[in-house]
């Protein structure tokens, strides 16, 4: 196995449990399992040398450390904007994809832009 050929699987697997994930939704998620996803993206997609894949990692970058700052509390309308920018990157980035990645990129891309969105309308109890 090449190591494209071992990238294309760890990226098919990452992208199959990110999308398993948010379709639990956002709370579904523990905090130290978002961010160890964002790592293992953010490493894949800077090792990757695409310059699109690099722009996907710098906003995973602005994603992780609005999540960071959970003890400061967390702004839901900076996270929410953070995952649809995201989202917006991945439907993006599936135009360009060979047929077996693009359905489950452009999944991505929807579920982040909705988890984004229901972040950026939520009002605060």
């Amino acid at each position: 196995m090449t190591s494209s050929d071992s990238a294309h699987t760890t990226g098919a697997h990452l992208l199959a449990t990110t999308i398993k994930g948010l379709q639990q939704g956002l709370t579904g998620v523990p905090i130290s399992t978002s961010i160890t996803h964002i790592d293992e993206w953010y490493q894949l997609l800077q090792e990757s040398g695409v310059p699109g894949l690099q722009d996907v990692a710098r906003e995973l970058g602005n994603l992780q450390s609005l999540i960071s700052l959970k003890d400061k509390g967390f702004d839901g309308k900076s996270i929410g904007r953070s995952l649809s920018m995201l989202g917006a990157q991945m439907i993006q980035i599936a135009s360009k994809a060979d047929a077996d990645s693009q359905a489950n990129l452009s999944a991505l891309g929807d579920l982040l832009i909705k988890a984004g969105g229901d972040l950026e309308n939520h009002k605060p109890d």
